[in-house]
């Protein structure tokens, strides 16, 4: 692959694939033939949940590093295996395919899938940059295709139950603050191993660089790709994505009118360029803020979102939501989530969307504007200024 390819034209790539449309439609007992690409921790997790359902096969597997290809086969041997997602989608044994490539691959992983005619779940966030979400909106609703990003909150029973009891009914009042935060994710920390010093002989280095321009291998920039600004978006894109899409959920507002950042490589001064240490400040239309707050030193952990409204607080993460109302000795209530990873939840829905054709809890429009929504704050900390926002053209005004 050369070594100078540009976005541009790894995004051209897809028109060229509408011609190889394999689209099919799927009868009540057919299984739906899955491909996965990106088949690293997160990407071998999410095919684990595809595969509790016993509808799902996995027929193919793609990654730029071969010993991933080997660990997936392993867990669905009787998938062919890629190093070239091109040559996955050539397969007519696919009618949906799993995006779990780092975050610099899923606008034109994403593009050429959905425009050879598969329905497509892919991993948040769905972009890494802001301008690449309308393009891979257009090619799902040109294509008619599915498209779920991997936003589980979305799928979460917790979730959905806290956005009912509190929210529709509008118990909590009026909504004035959103806070988020995510500290100490020691994923952001990870160290590569010994056995990646020296650049395998079975990884493409210059396929995992794609669009990004060349540089020598770097076994940092390939195991730990979101602490550089070039692969992924920092805690802010990884993190942040998730609590302001719950934020959007809970409040039906998607696009924020301006941000605000500050934060910087404060500790972890190992090459990385994404900070360490991050506040973002987001103002909306119907009057109210959303916050996020993240360090990666280890003093202080956790991760939730905040909901602060006339009537009441809610609390509420992964595990469990509190909800405490206005009034003297008021009792909270509390609510714990279902005892299983709400992943699975996301991944059937997303299947049932497959058969139905309805869209699904976490579709790409969703998808992007959350993302676009962080993309705001991390390019209001790049930039150093308030980024002020048109929400109804979704265009950062001059400054």
């Amino acid at each position: 692959m050369p070594t100078n390819i540009g976005r541009r034209e790894l995004l051209r790539g897809a028109s060229a694939l509408t011609a190889l449309s394999y689209s099919r439609v799927i009868g009540a007992n057919d299984k739906i033939q899955l491909g996965v690409i990106g088949c690293g921790e997160r990407g071998r997790h999410d095919m684990s949940q595809f595969q509790m359902n016993l509808s799902v096969a996995v027929t193919a597997v793609c990654d730029i590093y071969g010993q991933h290809i080997d660990k997936a086969q392993k867990e669905a041997p009787h998938a062919k295996g890629f190093s070239d997602h091109r040559k996955l989608l050539e397969m007519k044994e696919v009618d949906a395919v799993l995006i779990a490539t780092p975050d610099h691959w899923h606008a034109a992983t994403a593009i050429d899938a959905l425009s050879s005619g598969r329905d497509v779940y892919v991993e948040k966030p769905l972009t890494l940059k802001i301008d690449e979400g309308p393009p891979i909106v257009k090619a799902a609703r040109v294509n008619e295709r599915i498209c779920q990003v991997g936003m589980q909150q979305r799928s979460g029973i917790h979730y959905l139950r806290a956005k009912r009891e509190y929210f529709d009914s509008g118990r909590l009042g009026k909504i004035t603050l959103a806070r988020t935060w995510w500290h100490g994710n020691s994923y952001h920390l990870r160290k590569a191993p010994d056995y990646l010093q020296q650049k395998p002989s079975n990884l493409d280095w210059a396929r995992y660089l794609g669009p990004v321009k060349w540089r020598d291998y770097d076994p940092q920039q390939y195991w730990n790709f979101r602490g550089y600004l070039d692969f992924g978006g920092g805690q802010v894109t990884d993190l942040f994505t998730h609590w302001i899409d719950v934020v959007h959920m809970f409040m039906g507002q998607e696009i924020p009118k301006s941000a605000a950042a500050a934060g910087g490589i404060y500790n972890y001064k190992d090459g990385r360029t994404a900070p360490d240490t991050i506040n973002v400040l987001l103002e909306y239309p119907a009057d109210f803020t959303a916050t996020f707050e993240a360090t990666l030193v280890p003093g202080i952990r956790g991760a939730a979102v905040e909901m602060c409204g006339t009537e009441g607080r809610l609390y509420i993460d992964r595990e469990h939501y509190e909800f405490y109302p206005v009034g003297k000795n008021a009792q909270p209530e509390i609510v714990k989530a279902e005892p299983h990873d709400m992943t699975l939840d996301h991944v059937n829905n997303f299947l049932d969307c497959v058969r139905t054709r309805k869209l699904p809890n976490g579709d790409v429009l969703i998808g992007h504007r959350s993302a676009q929504a962080s993309h705001l704050g991390n390019i209001a900390y790049v930039e150093k200024r308030r980024i002020d926002f048109d929400s109804l053209r979704e265009e950062i005004l001059p400054f």
